[in-house]
């Protein structure tokens, strides 16, 4: 029989890892007093297993598809080593402006390169290989968005994939990101150029190993 997690662990958990840089706790906390939502960001534990995966990988060069306000890119630039580059794209010149601005003040913005694309766009013009490409984007696109990611990172590289259960819903999916959500979860446990595992990390972390 399979025990509930119990009230609380997800602190423990937390706690019991690394804590997040002040770049990162700043940011964190101004976004939320700016009134977006901080659900579409990351949180504590989430960035410090992103910053692991730099670091057990060796990356130099990562892909970010979705930025927001930069957390996640920001995880992963403090993982780079010197001349590492993270190259992320958005959509949204108010949240990329933030982003931009708020990484000049970091030691480690100089990492971050920002795009102001569309992802399917941004795919046609950006050019491999990748270490690790992550995939936090609009839900409708994540099919389109996984193949252009198993072309560009190299092989022995990763694909991380953000919102991957969908607070539950790929149980019935319904709606049609969701669905995609769905379809994508199970092309990727088929697809044999790739070993994978999904995560139940926040909203379900999917990590895709090139083979």
């Amino acid at each position: 029989m399979i025990e509930l997690r119990p009230l609380g662990i997800e602190d423990y958990v937390e706690r019991y890892s690394k804590p997040l840089s002040s770049s990162l706790e700043k940011l964190w906390l101004e976004t939320f007093n700016m009134g977006h939502s901080t659900k579409m960001m990351g949180w504590a534990l989430e960035a410090e297993f992103l910053k692991m995966l730099v670091l057990m990988t060796g990356a130099r060069r990562i892909m970010q598809l979705g930025l927001f306000t930069g957390f996640s890119a920001l995880a992963f630039a403090e993982a780079l080593p010197r001349g590492g580059t993270v190259i992320a794209c958005d959509t949204n010149r108010e949240t990329t402006d933030f982003a931009k601005h708020y990484f000049a003040e970091t030691q480690h913005g100089e990492k971050i390169q920002l795009k102001l694309l569309p992802a399917l766009t941004f795919l046609k013009v950006v050019t491999g290989p990748f270490d690790i490409c992550h995939i936090n984007a609009d839900r409708e696109n994540y099919g389109a968005y996984y193949d252009a990611c198993v072309d560009l990172v190299r092989p022995r590289g990763l694909i991380v994939i953000d919102n991957m259960v969908q607070s539950g819903k790929v149980l019935d999916p319904r709606d049609p990101g969701v669905a995609e959500v769905n379809a994508l979860n199970k092309k990727i446990r088929d697809d044999a150029r790739v070993e994978n595992v999904l995560l139940p990390v926040r909203d379900g972390l999917m990590l895709v190993y090139k083979v």
